[in-house]
């Protein structure tokens, strides 16, 4: 059975073609988080870690958008990858999706909670606090690839087949 589920997803170069499209978009989403908070402490002048409780104020502000990055680099980097795919299918986004969803909640228990730096929360912080947008983030992580699904599909009936001549 588990041989049936590794054919549906696709190929094994499939699959690193995936993984390789999700850690893109994972630096690129983690980037635009960093560097939206360092732009509300250096520009808007709102407080940091440093003076405040938790994160602080520069963090706390961008919490509403991180759900906002993940659905639009997610879906950007799962064109990227789906327009590669010989047959991409809903069921195969939806796959993909799972797959990029299921590898950032582990990545995130770690390198956000498990592995202590300046950054790092507790689970408290992470999974209660961080409510709703961590469950947001972690839903258009898995919506992102089947909206890349649906947006190739609509761009594909949109072009007019050619005459042969």
């Amino acid at each position: 059975m588990r041989q049936k589920r590794l054919r549906e997803f696709g190929s094994g170069k499939d699959i690193g073609m995936s993984l390789l499209w999700y850690w893109i978009g994972y630096v690129a989403v983690t980037s635009v988080g960093i560097g939206h908070t360092i732009f509300n402490i250096l520009v808007l002048h709102m407080k940091s870690m440093a003076e405040g409780p938790g994160l602080g104020q520069g963090y706390e502000m961008t919490k509403p958008w991180h759900p906002l990055y993940n659905i639009i680099l997610f879906s950007v980097f799962g064109i990227l990858y789906l327009r590669k795919v010989k047959e991409p299918t809903s069921k195969k986004a939806a796959m993909t999706g799972a797959l990029w969803s299921g590898i950032s909640i582990v990545i995130d228990l770690f390198g956000w909670v498990l592995i202590k730096h300046p950054w790092s929360l507790t689970f408290k912080q992470f999974y209660v606090e961080y409510q709703p947008w961590i469950t947001l983030i972690y839903l258009a992580i898995f919506m992102a690839p089947v909206l890349s699904c649906i947006i190739l599909k609509r761009k594909k009936e949109k072009v007019p087949a050619r005459a042969v001549a």
